[in-house]
Formats: structure tokens, sequence, C-alpha cells
């Protein structure tokens, strides 16, 4: 990644004189702006998007926190495999890649080609209790999640994510990053109706007391989920190997906020693919000065927002490096 106020002042040369009015791209001049600047070339590569769905289970969904019961992620992880799901159905629309990691799935592994093993347990603990893993398997999640980021062949990557009660741990470890109240940040997830939701707000306030204020890793730790801490590390990896990093929606911004807190430094690779109709994914766009791509109604996760963006991408990429200027085109510039 370039920070170069030479190079900023070549790029902005570059996307000003093509033959179009100034600025008239609006948005998709940012994103040849951030995919330039991540790879340090004028004429970026954006040829590939690979999505990597991290799962997990969580010890929190012992606590009705969630409409649908822990063995989902389970299912779910053999859905994806059987090309099922509506991940599946987008990375074909859009001819992404797409690959599915246990990071931490309750039961045995599963043993399965295709699926990668990467399992730091058999879920987490409930947070309400107790801290959701170790210290040393935070650390080792986000080591996990660094190197897959840092393997991938992708221009772009996507994340996803699948866990049962996983919009509670992204709550939980929203509101100790940010400070944002738990009223604002605690939303339906898989569809709970009013008193589900009173109750999910209820335990979430019991468990955030359990704690004052955290460091960053010391927030994952305590309230986040195997797949979130390696997805954290994921974008951490990601944006150390230049890659653009496509965000998904709330549980995703969750970890792009921990990742961001981490290694500052991640977040200049990030672009915010859409906003999630979950309750509170604005607050935690917000406190990453983050302005999404799309508003589609969105509430799925799995990484379906992030793939619905990346078209937008390789258009950018398109006119950054084939879309012709003034004067290759021979046409007479702003007078």
């Amino acid at each position: 990644m370039t920070t170069d106020t030479d190079f900023a002042a070549a790029l902005q040369h570059k996307i000003d004189f093509k033959t179009k009015p100034l600025g008239s791209l609006g948005r998709i001049e940012d994103l040849a702006t951030v995919m330039a600047t991540v790879q340090g070339t004028l004429s970026p590569r954006m040829d590939g998007c690979e999505l990597t769905i991290f799962a997990a289970d969580h010890g929190i969904a012992a606590e009705g926190v969630s409409k649908f019961p822990q063995e989902v992620t389970r299912q779910m992880v053999l859905n994806y495999l059987a090309g099922g799901a509506g991940a599946n159905a987008f990375a074909r629309a859009v001819g992404a890649r797409m690959k599915v990691v246990d990071a931490g799935i309750a039961g045995e592994p599963f043993g399965l080609e295709g699926l990668i093993e990467r399992r730091i347990g058999a879920g987490t603990k409930s947070f309400l209790h107790e801290p959701a893993m170790s210290a040393e398997d935070c650390a080792r999640a986000l080591e996990e999640g660094r190197k897959l980021g840092a393997e991938s062949p992708a221009d772009a990557v996507a994340y996803g994510e699948m866990g049962i009660a996983n919009t509670a741990s992204a709550a939980a470890l929203g509101h100790k990053l940010t400070g944002v109240g738990l009223d604002i940040l605690v939303g339906r997830g898989t569809g709970l109706d009013d008193d589900g939701l009173t109750h999910k707000r209820q335990v979430l306030e019991r468990a955030a007391a359990r704690t004052g204020d955290l460091g960053p890793q010391e927030a994952l730790a305590q309230y986040g989920g195997f797949e979130i801490a390696m997805m954290a590390g994921a974008m951490i990896g990601a944006a150390e190997a230049k890659k653009v990093i496509i965000v998904d929606g709330f549980i995703a911004t969750s970890a792009a906020l921990a990742a961001a807190r981490i290694v500052p430094a991640t977040r200049a690779a990030m672009v915010f693919s859409h906003r999630s109709e979950e309750q509170g994914h604005g607050a935690l766009l917000d406190a990453l000065g983050a302005e999404p791509l799309l508003r589609l109604g969105l509430r799925l996760g799995e990484g379906t927002g992030a793939l619905l963006a990346w078209p937008l991408l390789k258009a950018a990429g398109e006119m950054l490096n084939t879309m012709a200027s003034f004067d290759d085109a021979g046409v007479t510039g702003p007078q």
C-alpha cells in the first residue's frame, strides 16, 4: 500500500483526465483510488474475487438469543459444500471463487474434502458467564486467519460467516469496541420477535456488565466467536498482502472494526459493500468512517452483500485501465 503524495497526484490525474466530466463516475472513482493505492500501482489488477466463509459455533446460543438451534451451523456448512446456499448462488452469478473454513464448529471435525479445517475448538463458551475464548485461542484464531488472508491468490477478497448466535457476539463486541449502547446494536438476527429481542438485549446487557474497558484483542477473546476472530485476522493478512477487502454486513463489519483497531493500516484496504438491515450495522459503519456502496435490504450474511459489490470493483478496474484519456481518444477536454 502506498501513501506517496506524488503517486496520489498521478493517480488523481489519471482518473480526472479520462473521457468524462470531472468526478462523473462518483463512487467508482473512489473504488479505483482504493485499489490502486492498495496495490501501489496506477494500473491495478482486479481480475479475481474469492469469498471465504468462516463457520463456528457460539456458547451464547445456549442463552436463547437466536431463533434457530445451534445444529443449523453444521447443516449450513454441508449446504455450502453442496453448492446450495445463497452465497453459492451469488458466487456463481458474479464469477467469484468460494471456500469454507471450519473455525470451530460444535461436535467432531467433519473430515470432508473441500472443507478447510482450522478448528480452534468445538465452539466458544457462553460469554454471559466467562470469556468466549482464552487469550491464547484468540491469538491463534487471528494468526490462522492472517495466513489464510495472505495466501489467497485473488485481487479482491470477501469474507462471510456462519454461526448461530453470531449477531449476539457481534453486538457485544461492537459495544465494547465503540461504546455504542446495546439498545442500538442488538437486532433481531435470524428473525426474533419482540419478546425474543427483549430477551436478547437483557442477556447481552448482563454479559457486557461482566467486564470493563477492553482492548480490541481482549474484546475479541471475551465476546467474539472463532469465526469473527479468524475473519479479523484474514482481513489483516489480506491488507498486508495488498488485496482489496470487500466487507460484508453486520458481523463482518464487527470483524473489520476489530481488525482495524488491532492493525490500523488494515482500514485503508477495505471497501464496504452494503448497509445491512440488521439494526446495529449503521453504528459500526459510522465507527469506521465507512460509506457502503449498496443498500438492498439484505441481512443474510454469508458474504452475499460483498459478492454483489464485486462487479463494481471490476468496473472500477476497467475504468482505470482501459477507458481512454482525452489525449488518447483525441477528444477535446474541459475548457
